[in-house]
């Protein structure tokens, strides 16, 4: 089964990089379908105190995945997190990896900088992929296309 086969009735499931599938929220079984799909890595995106349907990081562990928690969230919509978010998908890059939050919209946020800094997508192409996996708010939006603004190379 394909990565994206895997979380396919995930919220906003797809597949932005071969090794790299985005969601909202998976269930337990999705999860559990990842990893016989061959993903090792989750990285979540959602705070520790958000609702959930299951103990994510006692079922990633379970499963023998790495387990990333970066929460993004109002208070949090800094440089300092884009920098750990981008610091574990370039650690995991080309290792099947499970991008999510509750939506896919923070995930898609958090991977303009990506798309564009090692992507080498324009700024357009990176937003409509970004939309693509789930981003839909404007403030997300500019979290992203900021940090990468800044850190762009002249």
């Amino acid at each position: 089964m394909s990565l994206l086969n895997a979380i396919a009735a995930t919220p906003n499931a797809g597949q932005p990089l071969p090794w790299m599938v985005t969601a909202g929220q998976p269930s337990a079984d999705q999860m559990r379908a990842a990893a016989d799909a061959g993903v090792k890595v989750v990285i979540d995106l959602r705070d520790p105190m958000e609702p959930r349907p299951f103990n994510e990081a006692a079922t990633a562990e379970s499963l023998g995945l790495t387990y990333i928690n970066i929460p993004v969230g109002p208070g949090t919509l800094t440089d300092a997190t884009l920098d750990r978010i981008l610091a574990a998908v370039r650690e995991h890059a080309e290792t099947p990896t499970l991008l999510h939050c509750a939506s896919a919209n923070r995930v898609g946020a958090a991977l303009i900088p990506y798309f564009i800094l090692d992507q080498g997508m324009g700024e357009q192409d990176a937003v409509d992929a970004a939309m693509r996996v789930g981003l839909r708010s404007a403030e997300m939006m500019e979290w992203g296309m900021d940090y990468a603004r800044k850190h762009a190379a002249p």
